[in-house]
């Protein structure tokens, strides 16, 4: 279980930060804010929170859990979702807690969190951004899924992918967002969709989807090695 301590700079003055040390998971929460970063380098694709059955958006760093082509997506696309670079850090009312436990903390070595008259330091104060952002955008996202919702244009897709060592992989529990239903919605419909925002945030998740092949190629290079 996850304690948390809220972030104070007497408390925490010697904390320093690493970079993150974990393994990016292959699937990972953003919100629409991020959706034109994002479509640049990876897939965007929905999925069902296994607890509750709401649906997410997320970016697909990788096909399976332990897998992941983080390192190559933010190379082609600059593109580091804002759940990671927050990792470790978590809003609680108007203050900002950490998960003491987490290995990005250190009092040895990675960037300090405060500088020395106790002050954010510039690695905090962009952990600060990203926390708003996050908060900001969950909210923006909610309304997007909604809207999509009510006019049922959301659907499956079940991905299938042969690599060059001879697994097969069959990408089940995804969804995306159906061009048809668009095509079918009425003007009044279309305008409000339009006027939003929301149609661009669609197609920009329809057009992420031509990232697909392209990690897989990376997949494929990594097998190679």
């Amino acid at each position: 279980m996850t304690t948390l301590e809220l972030l104070d700079p007497d408390q925490h003055r010697q904390l320093r930060l690493r970079s993150n040390v974990a393994v990016a998971p292959h699937f990972v929460q953003i919100v629409v804010g991020e959706f034109a970063s994002a479509a640049a380098a990876c897939p965007i694709l929905f999925t069902k929170n296994a607890e509750t059955g709401a649906f997410y958006a997320g970016a697909m760093l990788g096909f399976k859990p332990g897998e992941s082509f983080l390192p190559e997506t933010t190379d082609r696309g600059g593109f580091t979702p804002l759940n990671l670079q927050r990792d470790g850090f978590y809003i609680s009312g108007e203050h900002i807690a950490i998960d003491r436990s987490n290995r990005r903390f250190s009092e040895s070595d990675g960037e300090p969190l405060f500088d020395e008259s106790r002050q954010p330091s510039a690695c905090l104060r962009r952990i600060q951004q990203a926390l708003g952002q996050l908060q900001a955008g969950l909210e923006a996202t909610n309304l997007f899924i909604r809207a999509l919702l009510q006019l049922k244009l959301i659907e499956p897709i079940d991905i299938s992918l042969s690599f060059d060592d001879g697994e097969r992989l069959q990408l089940q529990s995804l969804y995306t967002v159906s061009l048809d239903a668009i095509r079918e919605l009425d003007d009044a419909a279309a305008i409000r969709l339009l006027r939003s925002g929301h149609l661009q945030l669609a197609y920009t998740m329809r057009v992420s989807l031509e990232q697909i092949p392209i990690l897989a190629h990376l997949r494929n290079r990594r097998l190679a090695l």
